[in-house]
């Protein structure tokens, strides 16, 4: 494989092509997803690295038309999260002491609907239910839409300021920042150490917190046409449009990524990459080693650029 990377104004490397590899941040280690496989693997308390791959069958392979532009977004993104939340109670439990009962599935799954329906409350229906109350917009759709909107811009930011904060959070935000670096170096070409990772730029353009940017602007094209309603409908046609806001920012980060090295791409994708500032830290060597084991262990069992279209269907939705 040919290195493709471009050296940047702070000296970091960027690279300059797209792979079908995607991951996240978890307790004290990261999570890779490939095309046919996804691996955890998590630093333990005895410094020990623990790898777990599984493998991967995407419901997009077997159904068509959830292979449609938009819709094949909303499908992969919710696969994603059940991955990523698998990923979660993975690195969770192996955190563990030996005499320490693992987190039970019920507790598990019940934590992963709160944590769902605390998302959807704060970032989708809070934003309704103040605008409603201040009667903005009562006589003009469009402006109670807009308003909306920058409320919900506003309290994404703020909660991306205020967990950035947070001291326990600090270490998964290296992870975070590993794990694009492990893929960055990976998408250029370059061998899989520590050092060759640690070259690269902690932001990547298919990062979920760019994604989650791309979600709040593509709502408001969404919802901007339905203007104010009542109350009841407002509410239900917040949670019913998320699938479509969903597959629509997929397709524009998908997008994005493809065309990383045009000027129009970069200047579109700089506001998402200037947050992730606030979502990653640098890593040390002994983290990218760690996010390095994850990757290699999904590429000991396929070979992403040797794989034809058909094959990456179902890709993960962000680095």
């Amino acid at each position: 494989m040919n290195e493709q990377a471009a050296r940047q104004a702070d000296g970091t490397l960027v690279a300059q092509r797209d792979a079908p590899i995607g991951g996240q941040a978890v307790l004290e280690g990261v999570m890779m997803r490939g095309v046919s496989t996804w691996a955890v693997a998590v630093r333990k308390p005895d410094d020990s690295i623990d790898v777990q791959s599984f493998p991967l069958v995407s419901v997009l392979k077997k159904h068509r038309l959830l292979r449609l532009p938009v819709v094949r977004g909303s499908v992969a993104l919710f696969e994603s999260l059940g991955i990523g939340f698998k990923a979660l109670g993975i690195a969770a439990n192996a955190q563990l002491e030996d005499d320490e009962e693992e987190i039970s599935g019920k507790a598990w799954t019940g934590t992963i609907i709160v944590a769902l329906a605390l998302s959807i409350g704060l970032f989708f229906l809070l934003p309704a239910v103040i605008t409603n109350l201040s009667g903005a917009g009562d006589d003009n759709g469009i402006v109670f839409v807009v308003i909306e909107k920058v409320i919900r811009i506003a309290i994404f930011l703020g909660y991306l300021w205020l967990i950035s904060r947070m001291k326990d959070l600090q270490r998964v935000f290296e992870y975070h920042g590993a794990e694009h670096k492990t893929i960055s170096c990976y998408e250029a070409g370059l061998d899989l150490t520590p050092e060759n990772a640690q070259r690269f730029s902690r932001l990547h353009p298919r990062c979920g917190t760019s994604f989650l940017l791309i979600v709040m602007i593509v709502a408001i094209f969404v919802f901007a046409p339905f203007g104010k309603m009542d109350w009841h409908w407002l509410l239900i046609s917040r949670v019913v449009g998320i699938p479509l806001v969903a597959g629509l920012a997929f397709e524009a980060i998908k997008w994005f990524g493809r065309n990383r090295t045009r000027r129009w791409a970069r200047i579109l994708m700089w506001p998402g990459l200037q947050l992730q500032r606030l979502t990653t830290r640098e890593p040390d060597l002994a983290q990218l080693a760690v996010a390095i084991a994850a990757l290699q262990a999904v590429l000991d069992v396929e070979t992403p650029e040797s794989l034809v279209d058909a094959d990456k269907v179902g890709i993960e939705v962000a680095a």
